[in-house]
């Protein structure tokens, strides 16, 4: 499986390597909600979740399905807006301007994605005008708690508000504690996006590819850029509407993490971490013996991508994944016999989850395909 993206006839001046702080920043948040995705930070995320005051912490909550189970692709605004070319702002304040230019129905409908969803590449109608895109996307703020439901409703509500909001809150963060991550991490992101740039000029795109992940390279042909996921899908770089071109965000957070942004009507961006820590190793031969035996099913390891990220309820995971409930049920009971999911309730909702503690045991080649 896969996400490709159409490259055909697009010139090589029109692939671009660029950091974004506004991306940086959104990995960063996503590192402190998920500090189990990111072993090699854990100091980091462990001083810096400390050190926020309760009110932006507070904040953060409310609004963390932005960053953490699907990585919304507000935290990129310049693919959605023609006249940037793909090419990020020089700084966070530059970000959040092209954030505060999103049409609103382009806000919203990336902000509200905050689930495993099957429709993320289909266009369809914004919630903010059909009713039952609005009742779709409420039924999954639902199941993530009370806090999201009442952010998901004043999205929708107000969006320009919400807006006003969120940048608020970015620009806190970067006061608290961004500003100076920043400071540090720019200049080695800005130095990977020129050497791959170079290898791009000089050895040609499968040589740069090769360098920003193994898990992206380029088709037989030349025709695709194709990323390796526990899932489908294809976007285009050739789109005359939105600009063509594709453009790669390097992140010093990202680690296992290589996102694809290939939404309708955004042109394609691909976010891919600059180095890897070091895990621990296997587990003890039995415990390996049973976790790769439930793992051997595909469609578990489907599921593992989406539970790897955030937890979700049985219904979340059938629509994501295209099977019944009760096939789902089957599929969770092997991988919590293995001691790879964990359960929890929240109020009528059952969450199930990866257990990534556990999984990281498996190995690195398992972490960072699951949270690739």
């Amino acid at each position: 499986m896969s996400v490709m993206i159409d490259i055909a006839g697009l010139p090589p001046e029109r692939i671009l390597f660029r950091p974004s702080p506004l991306a940086e920043l959104c990995t960063a948040l996503h590192a402190l909600a998920e500090p189990g995705h990111h072993p090699g930070l854990h100091g980091w995320t462990t001083a810096t979740n400390a050190a926020l005051k309760p009110d932006l912490a507070d904040r953060l909550c409310e609004a963390d399905f932005l960053w953490t189970s699907t990585f919304s692709d507000v935290n990129m605004p310049f693919a959605a807006l023609p006249d940037t070319q793909g090419i990020p702002g020089n700084t966070l304040a530059e970000d959040l301007d092209m954030l505060d230019r999103l049409d609103d129905e382009v806000f919203v409908n990336a902000a509200m994605e905050i689930s495993c969803s099957s429709l993320y590449a289909q266009p369809g109608p914004s919630p903010l005008v059909d009713a039952g895109a609005r009742e779709h996307a409420l039924e999954r703020a639902t199941a993530r708690g009370p806090r999201q439901l009442e952010f998901a409703k004043r999205l929708l509500d107000d969006p320009p508000a919400v807006r006003a909001w969120l940048r608020r809150l970015f620009e806190d963060c970067a006061e608290a504690f961004f500003n100076d991550v920043w400071q540090r991490v720019r200049v080695q992101l800005a130095a990977d996006a020129r050497h791959k740039t170079e290898v791009l000029r000089h050895k040609g795109l499968a040589e740069a590819l090769g360098q920003v992940s193994a898990a992206v390279s380029l088709s037989e042909d030349g025709s695709r850029i194709v990323v390796d996921k526990l899932g489908n899908g294809r976007t285009t770089a050739l789109d005359p509407a939105i600009g063509q071109g594709v453009t790669f965000v390097p992140s010093s957070f990202g680690w296992p993490h290589v996102w694809v942004l290939h939404a309708p009507g955004w042109r394609p961006m691909v976010h891919y971490p600059v180095a890897a820590p070091e895990l621990p190793g296997p587990a003890s031969l039995d415990l390996l013996k049973l976790r790769l035996e439930a793992l051997s099913h595909p469609l578990r390891m489907r599921m593992c991508r989406f539970l790897a990220r955030a937890s979700y309820t049985t219904g979340e995971l059938a629509s994501g994944v295209d099977i019944t409930p009760p096939e789902v049920s089957r599929h969770i009971a092997v991988l919590k016999k293995a001691g790879l999911v964990t359960t929890r309730r929240r109020g009528r909702y059952v969450l199930h989850q990866l257990d990534l503690t556990v999984v990281a045991r498996l190995g690195s080649d398992f972490v960072e395909g699951v949270l690739r």
